[in-house]
């Protein structure tokens, strides 16, 4: 699991991923660095998150479920993690969060959150391995799904609008502020050819979408959503099928479907794909508060939840962008 660690690390420390969270959400990123014994450097991407409404956090990366240093060597990690401490300090930063997938023994990373894991699925070289790996009531699923006249349709910039449609609604109906639609521009813009969209169609109308980036031997789907008025369609299903036909085709070793709590229905919904749970580190510097005061699952949140959920989805796609840019 090392190599497989190390890998992921490095992927989600790629600089474009800075570029982007700077014209997508706005935060002023950069990385700290520090030389390496073999003339190199080892680095540690850093994001500025603000806003009146909830302060300042420092993120390494916030949307990216992993982004840590590019390196393991110890007196490295530690180095870096000196200068990450000293910018939270320098931003009067409530807290720095590091997204690991290794403990950092640092004597100021005093608070740590084990409670979610990165399901992550080994793939074989060709669908038809993965496919008779399956449970029959997977591979039942997804047939319904191609019965049930549904359409799949792979692209960009394109889809843009069916994706953010479709995402939007989902994001509503959870009651979490969605993301901008420049954050995903940003994301098609920067990683060209290692990112695209997938959109599931009822005839014309958009019901299922997911947005794939392919990095060296790895998939990574960060934002997937599907209409919850269509599951019975399976379109859901039928769209993860082909999420991971593609990353084979890519030539990926593993798929990420992202974190999730342990035993909870979408670590199941993982979990029936084969998928595996994998150390998710998140670790903390903290200077203020609680690192449980952004938690969703806040005791003080719940009326704001319950109220979003509510609310018209041009309303959210207005206000979430402004909301959520401000959370770690």
């Amino acid at each position: 699991m090392e190599q497989q660690t190390t890998q992921l690390t490095r992927i989600g420390a790629d600089k474009r991923w800075l570029e982007v969270l700077s014209e997508g959400l706005g935060h002023k990123c950069w990385t700290v660095k520090t030389a390496a014994k073999d003339g190199g450097q080892a680095e540690l991407p850093l994001a500025l998150v603000q806003s009146a409404l909830f302060g300042r956090f420092l993120v390494s990366l916030p949307y990216i479920n992993t982004a840590s240093a590019n390196t393991t060597e110890p007196q490295l990690v530690m180095r870096l993690v000196d200068k990450a401490i000293a910018a939270a300090d320098h931003y009067r930063a409530k807290f720095l969060e590091l997204r690991s997938e290794f403990t950092i023994d640092h004597p100021q990373l005093v608070t740590r959150s084990d409670a979610k894991v990165h399901m992550r699925l080994p793939l074989p070289t060709s669908p038809d391995t993965l496919w008779k790996s399956l449970d029959p009531k997977v591979r039942n699923q997804v047939r319904k799904g191609e019965r049930s006249g549904l359409s799949v349709h792979w692209g960009s910039n394109e889809l843009l609008d069916e994706f953010y449609q479709v995402f939007s609604i989902n994001m509503r109906d959870l009651g979490t502020p969605v993301f901008s639609k420049r954050l995903f521009q940003a994301i098609l813009l920067h990683f060209e050819q290692d990112a695209e969209l997938c959109v599931v169609r009822l005839d014309k109308k958009p019901v299922a979408a997911g947005l794939l980036v392919h990095g060296p031997g790895f998939t990574e789907v960060p934002s997937a959503s599907s209409l919850r008025r269509y599951n019975s369609t399976n379109a859901n299903m039928l769209m993860y099928w082909h999420l991971l036909e593609r990353a084979i085709a890519r030539r990926s070793s593993y798929f990420d479907f992202g974190r999730s709590s342990p035993d909870s229905g979408t670590y199941r919904f993982k979990k029936q794909w084969g998928a595996l749970p994998c150390p998710a580190v998140w670790q903390y510097y903290l200077r203020e508060g609680s690192i449980n005061d952004m938690r969703p699952d806040n005791a003080r949140f719940s009326l704001a939840i319950r109220v979003w959920r509510k609310l018209p989805v041009w309303l959210t796609r207005l206000l979430g962008p402004v909301i959520v840019r401000g959370i770690p």
